[in-house]
């Protein structure tokens, strides 16, 4: 009976079916001990669940996208794709021991032990994290991790050192673009893939975000994550600084975990005139960083700047400098990584970073696959499956062709990645940034103003978030038209994007050799900046309080990971929040449908749990109406059902927003493209020179809005929440 009840739609009327579920599954209605007091004796069962209707709400997920297509998908028309290609495990026994099971015996000391006495190369597999992150914007869904998850177990996983498949970017994209949670995520590929290292990319003070957080924040972050499976946590600072690093290696030896303490590769040791990041300067901060408590030693070329020759030369020095297993990463943008790799094995690395062949290459990593035939007779080989990563290439290639519309653009090897240096995992998601403001067009001159504006900073290091910066300051000067000298020039009148301005405060730490003074007074005006590590100015948060903050917002029960969510992407999370409201959970939707919605007559099989299996057809799309809105009609299990959507290509007749008069001081307009997050001020308001006035946001990029001089607010034309263009009035000032 309540099984019958649950399966029962009633639609348009109130009924009495969540009363009866309640009354069938009463234990004393079980047991037969009731009377004719039993409703008055048990006043709960008048209190009724609220329906999830996930069913209605997926509807309204495909029906939008159908309708209104997909951020940074130009097409609404949906691909016919092929069937992904799987292996076949038949001729596979039982999931067999690899990594993981060594160091849940032996520690990691045990671990590091057993990688320096191994002769054979060890390899990483990148494919669920940074191959993608580099070559698809980060855009490739959990789902298609889990469809390939068995089979890499079983064929990878006694071979392969670790996977990568979490950290940096992936976190944040999942609630962002994805609208998925990244800890399920992490969750359920352990549950499926028990045999091999998880590894992570972890930014330090950074955690997973773009700027430092409270020393308690990394602390439950490495200790949730480690809880939830990583093993391999490589720390980074993204200005090569110990003192931001140093937290979160401690955090990671206390929760019995492996920490790969990092060393980021930038400029040329090869080459005398640039003098700055020498052999000397990586072997000193690789013994540091043994100091600091590293199990492994990472060597993170994270723009492909490491040239063969310099890879003999730096692998064989820091060999000697340091008793640490050496971990090497690189991507393939110049095509050069395959002989890197060779030269580097040659020189004694012990573990390389690779993806499999369909996936890596160009911004990714370089190919295993191939690899692995690179290197066949030599003395020290790769330890793989060779056919069946092969089928799991062809799996891979199937899954990229979802996400074309997301591809970096790049088809062949780039030698200018030497000029331009920006970091592999950077160049696809700057690029669809570069689109979402409005300098697609533009590209090339984004490519070369970043390395400008690298030169401009004093030559950084340049990684998540340092890369961030530099990238949303090229994005900033190419908007603007500004050049080194005009941003001096004109500096104390311009609002630098937020980003820039914290790192010249020194909220992401301290850059090797200093910051550019003239350069650092200009954006920072007012501002001191700090020089100490930021965590000891932060407050420590109580993410216990957190999380009952968040159960009493959201009026349902949350989790510790739910927090730090939260605290890390407060606007983010709570966009997903807003999504996961109004859709429900998308992520157990297939690919194609998540990102196209269906075709006319289409039908899919959608399974929101085990047994619970919904078939949906889109039967029909009404005409728009004069609000803008259409009804878009579904078969839900047979039963017709229609949902309004919102046509968001309608046109909608209004006044179009005044634009800044750029030569009267007192009209501020906006500096790009994008969305008013808040409105600081009110009509009439005093303001001082440099005062914050309203902060907007583009593509992840916040700007906070300064007074250019002491005044009152005579007029204010924008609103939380409304879409902006470059060059419109936001704000107007009088003396």
């Amino acid at each position: 009976m309540d099984r019958n009840l649950q399966e029962f739609r009633i639609r348009g009327v109130k009924t009495n079916i969540p009363f009866l579920e309640n009354v069938v599954r009463h234990t004393d209605f079980i047991s037969g001990d009731f009377n004719t007091s039993f409703i008055d004796a048990n006043p709960e069962l008048l209190k009724f669940r609220t329906p999830r209707d996930r069913g209605t709400k997926l509807l309204s997920y495909i029906g939008n996208v159908t309708v209104n297509g997909f951020p940074g998908i130009e097409s609404k028309t949906k691909p016919i794709y092929p069937k992904p290609h799987k292996p076949d495990l038949k001729i596979y026994q039982d999931i067999p021991n690899g990594t993981k099971q060594i160091l849940d015996e032996r520690g990691p000391e045990g671990l590091a032990k057993w990688i320096k006495e191994q002769d054979d190369v060890l390899l990483t597999d990148t494919t669920m994290r940074d191959a993608h992150q580099s070559l698809l914007a980060t855009r490739v869904r959990s789902n298609d991790m889990y469809n390939i998850a068995d089979a890499t177990s079983k064929i990878m996983g006694n071979d392969f050192f670790s996977l990568e498949m979490w950290g940096g970017a992936t976190f944040d994209v999942a609630y962002r673009f994805l609208k998925e949670d990244p800890w399920q995520r992490l969750r359920y590929l352990r549950q499926m893939i028990p045999n091999t290292l998880f590894q992570m990319l972890l930014r330090g003070a950074n955690a997973v975000g773009y700027k430092n957080y409270p020393d308690s924040v990394i602390k439950d972050f490495v200790k949730e994550s480690a809880k939830e499976g990583i093993d391999v946590f490589r720390i980074f600072d993204s200005l090569n600084w110990l003192p931001g690093m140093q937290v979160a290696i401690d955090a990671v030896r206390d929760a019995g975990k492996v920490a790969e303490a990092t060393l980021c590769y930038t400029g040329d040791i090869l080459d005398d005139s640039r003098s700055k990041y020498t052999v000397d300067y990586y072997k000193k901060m690789a013994k540091e960083l043994e100091n600091a408590g590293a199990n492994i030693l990472a060597i993170k070329d994270m723009a492909g700047l490491l040239k063969p020759n310099a890879a003999y030369r730096l692998v064989s020095e820091l060999k000697e400098a340091t008793d640490l297993p050496i971990h090497l990463h690189t991507h393939d943008t110049s095509g050069n990584g395959i002989y890197l790799y060779a030269k580097a094995i040659e020189a004694g690395v012990d573990i390389i970073d690779t993806a499999v062949g369909s996936m890596s290459g160009l911004t990714s990593q370089p190919s295993a696959n191939s690899l692995y035939y690179a290197l066949k007779g030599s003395e020290r080989n790769l330890r793989m499956d060779i056919d069946g990563v092969e089928k799991i290439s062809y799996y891979w290639e199937d899954i990229r062709k979802y996400y074309k519309d997301f591809e970096s653009g790049m088809n062949s090897p780039h030698s200018e990645i030497y000029v331009h240096e920006m970091p592999g995992g950077q160049y696809s998601n700057l690029q669809q940034q570069a689109k979402g403001v409005g300098l697609g067009d533009r590209w090339e001159e984004v490519k070369k103003m970043y390395s400008r504006v690298n030169l401009m900073f004093g030559d950084i290091i340049k990684v998540t978030p340092s890369s961030k910066v530099v990238g949303d300051m090229a994005l900033f000067m190419v908007q603007n038209d500004l050049d080194e000298q005009t941003v001096i020039e004109r500096g104390h009148t311009l609002s630098f994007p937020d980003s820039v301005i914290e790192l010249f405060e020194g909220y992401l730490g301290q850059p090797y050799g200093g910051f550019p003074e003239d350069l650092q007074k200009v954006i920072l005006k007012d501002r001191q900046p700090i020089t100490v590590r930021p965590g000891e100015l932060l407050e420590n948060i109580d993410i216990e309080k957190e999380r009952e903050a968040l159960c009493a917002k959201y009026d349902r029960l949350m989790t510790t990971q739910d927090a730090l969510a939260h605290v890390l992407y407060p606007k983010v999370f709570e966009q997903y929040m807003q999504t996961f409201d109004q859709f429900e959970n998308v992520s157990v939707l297939d690919t194609p449908t998540f990102l196209h919605g269906l075709r006319l007559g289409e039908e899919i099989e959608v399974s929101i749990e085990k047994g619970k299996t919904l078939i949906i057809k889109l039967v029909a799309i009404g005409e728009p109406q004069h609000d803008g809105t259409r009804q878009v009609y579904f078969e839900l299990n047979g039963q017709p059902r229609d949902i309004t959507v919102q046509d968001m290509t309608v046109e909608i007749t209004g006044e179009a927003k005044r634009k800044a008069d750029p030569v009267n001081a007192s009209q501020i307009g906006a500096t790009m493209p994008g969305t008013v997050l808040k409105v600081a001020v009110s009509k009439g308001s005093p303001v001082k020179r440099g005062e914050h006035l309203l902060i907007t946001e583009a593509m992840k990029m916040e700007t906070t809005v300064q007074a250019p001089k002491d005044g009152i607010v005579k007029e204010i034309y924008v609103a939380a929440g409304d879409a902006i263009s470059t060059g419109d009035l936001l704000i107007e000032l009088e003396d």
